[in-house]
């Protein structure tokens, strides 16, 4: 018994005949449109994503196989929680929050791929991956919510593998998504507000003690980046950053002007 296969990406939900799966699909006499359409069932929960797909074909009747991989969790959880990244800080920065029914919904398309012996198991492995990224679920630090499973809470919805969410939640999730945003950019601008101050403050002074200032008043480490020069590199002004004003010629530099002489 002889078999193909051929493996390709696909948008969750609406495969077609139209290349490149179509073409790939012909040479083996089967039928498109039922592939298709087994490809399109098997993937609807993956609307909006680019899910790889393996299709496995007997040469000898014509059977196929379908078999569906699904994207990392990190990539779900950007999905349900319709964010585009996760947060840069995540311990101060909270880019959305979850249901614990979406959580399940996560761990059910994933439960193959995860380490957990039980949905239960399985829920935690996703809300671990939330705390990295910054999420919250039901409006708590992930780290709670685990704590609370542990105790025996939220075990109605995962015994019943409840994945449903009514349109009102779905609106209050989506509201509280754009306030979280909102408290980051103006947590944001007030850390830039500072962080310049303490820079302007210590002007001339070396990079290391100026970030060493910048660390103690809890400036995030990405803006310390983004707004404190690297030693040696041109600062605005044309001043080497990190330098004291006035700071004398490099030794190499001494040299060449004294063979000028």
């Amino acid at each position: 018994m002889a078999k193909q296969s051929i493996e390709q990406l696909v948008e969750g939900g609406k495969a077609s005949a139209a290349p490149p799966l179509g073409p790939a699909l012909g040479p083996m006499g089967v039928n498109i449109g039922q592939v298709i359409q087994e490809i399109n069932k098997k993937t609807a929960a993956f609307k909006g994503m680019q899910v790889p797909v393996k299709i496995i074909v007997d040469t000898d009747d014509k059977s196929f196989t379908i078999e569906v991989g699904t994207p990392p969790v990190s990539a779900l959880i950007k999905k349900e929680a319709n964010i585009e990244k996760g947060s840069g800080a995540p311990n101060v920065d909270k880019v959305a929050d979850l249901k614990i029914e979406q959580i399940i919904k996560i761990a059910k398309m994933k439960a193959d791929a995860l380490l957990g012996k039980d949905m239960f198991a399985k829920v935690k492995e996703v809300i671990g991956t939330c705390t990295s990224m910054g999420v919250l679920v039901e409006g708590k630090e992930p780290r709670a919510i685990i704590a609370e499973i542990n105790d025996g809470g939220f075990s109605v919805e995962i015994k019943s593998e409840k994945t449903e969410l009514s349109a009102e939640e779905l609106k209050q999730l989506d509201e509280e998504r754009k306030k979280l945003q909102e408290d980051i950019t103006k947590r944001r601008a007030e850390l830039e507000a500072l962080a310049k101050k303490i820079i302007a403050e210590f002007t001339g002074k070396p990079r290391g003690e100026i970030k060493a200032k910048l660390i103690e008043a809890k400036i995030p480490t990405l803006l310390i980046d983004e707004l404190l020069p690297v030693e040696g590199a041109a600062a605005p002004g044309g001043a080497a950053a990190g330098g004291a004003k006035g700071a004398a010629p490099a030794a190499g530099g001494e040299k060449k002007e004294a063979a000028k002489k």
